[in-house]
């Protein structure tokens, strides 16, 4: 049987693509992928191993995708379950109890397992999920990203049990699909797919200065979500210290190499950044070239994609907030 070959076979290892070729690669997946989900998220090769790893046991181990009938525990709309959660003030990973549900399109999480009240409800539709196994230092490392009050939070999370984080993952993108089917009756799944959960464009360190341009650079940590880019001292941090919102270029938004004339720089890195928006600039810089063309395409990409309606909407909240 395949499947037990497979179970001596670990999926990542030299082992696996030959075996897939043995065995034809369209055939195999006419019969292990013949009833995907639509929102069950299909990892590549450069997405980080639990996911890459639980793609291959649900396929071929557990062959939840073989055919209809088949029980799949993120598609029940609700899941009810602890995880590790990262205190925001101490750091501590604690073990929290979290609550996800269709009918309400929340996610709740609580602080005891019989707590009466939820520390926190979370509206499905608004959290973005993206595996950060490297930055939250566990190889089953979940961010969940949320506005709250106007500023997006941070929840950092991990299960002991790789299949248990990503079913939790796709539980969310489950929800939020059948919600966006409810806000946009005419669009088909190749519409609404991309409004799931997202990885960030990029990640990293540059250094900035303030509004003002006179204060000192200092060195924070950036995430570039889309069309919120957003700084925080720590990369694991609850709250960002600051936003900016990138819209279209025909609105005032550029990103271009350097600072202005006469800008003092007293940071360590030289690689300079402007980013002009209807409301200010922002001045940053790199630690290598390399870094700053990166972060230039991918600043400037983002400003040339024309915005959506609710982008508008988003650009408008941010000027409400700034």
């Amino acid at each position: 049987m395949i499947s037990d070959r497979l179970c001596s076979i670990h999926p990542l290892s030299g082992h696996y693509p030959l075996f897939m070729a043995e065995n034809g690669n369209e055939l195999m997946k006419h019969k292990y992928e013949a009833v995907v989900p639509v929102y069950y998220y299909k990892p590549t090769h450069k997405d980080c191993q639990v996911l890459r790893e639980q793609w291959i046991r649900a396929k071929y181990e557990r062959k939840e995708f073989t055919g209809k009938g088949k029980k799949r525990t993120y598609e029940e709309g609700t899941r009810d379950g602890m995880l590790m959660k990262r205190g925001r003030d101490n750091g501590q990973f604690l073990n929290r109890r979290f609550v996800l549900s269709e009918r309400e399109g929340t996610l709740k999480y609580f602080t005891k397992y019989d707590a009466k009240e939820p520390k926190a409800v979370i509206k499905v539709d608004s959290i973005n999920a993206a595996f950060q196994p490297e930055k939250i230092g566990n190889p089953n490392g979940l961010q969940i990203t949320y506005l709250k009050d106007y500023s997006t939070r941070n929840i950092f999370l991990y299960h002991d049990n790789g299949k248990e984080i990503v079913d939790w993952f796709n539980s969310i993108r489950a929800i939020q699909l059948h919600y966006l089917k409810v806000a946009f009756p005419g669009a088909n799944d190749a519409e609404l797919m991309p409004k799931l959960t997202r990885n960030f464009l990029k990640e990293g360190y540059m250094e900035k200065t303030g509004p003002r341009h006179t204060e000192g650079f200092k060195k924070r940590w950036f995430t570039l979500d889309h069309r919120r880019l957003m700084y925080y001292k720590d990369p694991l941090d609850a709250f960002a210290k600051g936003e900016a919102f990138l819209g279209h270029q025909d609105q005032g938004y550029s990103a271009s190499p350097g600072l202005p004339a006469g800008t003092h720089c007293n940071g360590a890195w030289q690689h300079g950044i402007t980013i002009v928006t209807p409301e200010r600039s922002f001045l940053f810089t790199c630690e290598t070239e390399v870094e700053q063309q990166d972060w230039l395409k991918h600043f400037s990409d983002v400003i040339s994609i024309q915005m959506s309606p609710q982008e508008y909407s988003m650009e408008a909240m941010f000027r409400h907030k700034h």
